[in-house]
């Protein structure tokens, strides 16, 4: 029998977003180490009744209405008492930023119990995100309450740099991929006169895409012999990135060389990244103040087997032969230098792909599991 796990989340559960997606990656992860996994979860049923789920089974229902929501903050009896008596191993707990004195009555109980107990901070620091009067009211109790939630937990889970949080020490893992959902790329031979560049993202100004549309500018001044493309994924999300992006686009007569292709996925999305030659990541992390981070994209590029380039640090990339590391500055982007790089990189998509299998949510829980805290 393999270590037995319960996930536990204070949050709703959907099929399809980004952090469902990833909960479920994680807990995929540690089935395939062989643990037995548990997923215990809140939710509200669509009569408005708030339960607690304990896989597909309701553990306890909380009932509805205003009782209901205030029991949902202060009342975890069920899930103690699910843990005491169900022996296990490790409590995996993803934070909601819901450190009071009943969540730290919760882990106290399941530490007597005899498990060991982690909690996941997905993103940190993370009081900058926090900008209602509702929101801060809540973050006024988690700030009082974190450090001494933090002193009861086995380790903080982190995809940070973080020794510490909340002055309990960290386990650092990566944002982990899951390798069935990205195929990889089929170059296709094309007439060595164009290089295709592709982004794909949600498009934020610290994407810093118009450094390359900058970029762009000067290279197409130099009448060079080779036609670059920079096909642009995704959606502009406001005001700040249209005039980032289309503005230089009209004024330096780029709508041949920029192709905005709106949100793509799917096949298409795979016809893409078949004729790009090499891809853009992330440059403008700066202009948030994040020096250290574990992009998704970055990951999701080498999952593709394609050559890419960043500016931020990233401890999973920082050393490997098939990216660029741009300077995390406001300089347009050196076309010229990227088209060297492609002409003398040997690294074949299988290979790229290959560098990262350790970054799969199986490798990534098992660092978790393999921690000197479950030994």
């Amino acid at each position: 029998m393999g270590m037995k796990v319960l996930f536990l989340i204070f949050h709703g559960f959907s099929e399809h977003n980004g952090i469902s997606k990833k909960i479920w990656g994680q807990i995929n992860g540690l089935k395939q180490n062989g643990a037995q996994v548990t997923l215990c979860h809140y939710t509200v049923e669509a009569s408005g009744h708030r339960v607690w789920k304990v896989n597909e089974d309701v553990l306890v229902d909380l009932g509805k209405g205003t009782s209901a929501k205030i029991r949902k903050r202060i009342d975890y009896r069920a899930i103690q008492e699910y843990v005491v008596k169900n022996n296990f191993s490790l409590v995996y707990i993803r934070s909601d930023h819901n450190a009071n004195p009943f969540t730290i009555r919760l882990v106290k109980s399941i530490r007597q119990s005899g498990a060991t107990v982690m909690m996941e901070v997905p993103t940190y620091p993370y009081d900058q995100e926090y900008n209602t009067a509702k929101m801060k009211l809540e973050l006024c109790v988690d700030r009082l309450f974190r450090r001494q939630l933090a002193k009861q937990l086995d380790a903080v889970v982190t995809f940070s740099n973080f020794d510490q949080i909340f002055g309990q020490k960290t386990l650092q893992i990566s944002n982990g991929i899951d390798f069935g959902a990205i195929p990889i790329r089929h170059p296709i031979t094309k007439g060595g006169e164009e290089i295709h560049l592709l982004a794909v993202a949600e498009i934020h100004y610290w994407h810093g895409f118009d450094r390359l549309i900058q970029g762009l500018a000067l290279y197409q001044q130099q009448q060079s012999a080779r036609q670059v493309i920079f096909h642009l994924v995704g959606e502009l999300t406001g005001e700040r990135e249209r005039q980032d992006i289309l503005v230089p686009i009209q004024k330096h007569g780029l709508q041949q060389q920029v192709i905005l292709h709106g949100a793509l996925w799917g096949t298409a999305l795979d016809t893409l990244f078949d004729q790009a030659d090499f891809a853009i990541g992330s440059l403008g992390r700066h202009r948030t103040g994040i020096d250290v981070i574990r992009t998704l994209k970055n990951r999701e590029y080498a999952a593709r087997g394609i050559p890419f380039i960043y500016s931020e640090s990233d401890p999973d990339f920082d050393q490997c032969d098939y990216i660029i590391k741009a300077t995390a500055d406001e300089s347009p982007i050196d076309i010229q230098q990227i088209l060297d790089f492609i002409n003398q990189l040997k690294t074949s998509p299988d290979t790229i792909r290959a560098s990262i299998q350790e970054l799969s949510w199986q490798g990534q829980m098992n660092r978790l599991l393999q921690s000197d805290l479950l030994q």
